[in-house]
């Protein structure tokens, strides 16, 4: 019975991923797992060998690079107070480098200046570039490079 044996030692494989999550062990356990169903097929010890070796190969050196490039892109939509950030506000009450109050996504939102200098007036159109807490925290439009 060399299918048990594939299937023991892709139960190995897949537990050696759990511990490390490198998507090798995994893709290896995989490949285990194609050489059982040959085995299982009466194929020879040669063609398990052959199909382990192709569906490893095909694991590694195809579906790892695609993987791990998709999980290192951050996610494709912004949730929460992350989405706010870019977005245009309108101040409702004065921003200054300690206090202020805008008018964020239909909201009304505690803000201050990012430039501890500036003073922005009534009705002047801001760019939220971080929110810390509950608080947007600005920059006029024309002044942005």
């Amino acid at each position: 019975m060399p299918w048990f044996v594939w299937l023991f030692a892709a139960a190995a494989l897949g537990a050696a991923e759990f511990l490390t999550l490198t998507l090798v062990f995994g893709l290896l356990a995989g490949a285990a797992l194609v050489a059982a169903v040959v085995a299982g097929m009466g194929v020879g010890l040669f063609g398990q060998l052959v199909a382990l070796g192709a569906a490893a190969a095909a694991g590694l050196l195809v579906v790892r690079p695609i993987a791990l490039r998709q999980m290192a892109q951050g996610p494709l939509t912004r949730e929460g107070s992350d989405a706010l950030i870019g977005k245009r506000a309108e101040v409702v009450q004065e921003v200054t480098a300690t206090r202020g109050l805008v008018k964020l996504s239909g909201e009304e939102w505690s803000a201050r200046a990012l430039d501890e200098s500036l003073v922005i007036p009534v009705g002047a159109l801001v760019d939220v570039m971080e929110i810390e807490g509950a608080t947007a925290i600005v920059h006029p439009r024309e002044l942005l490079p």
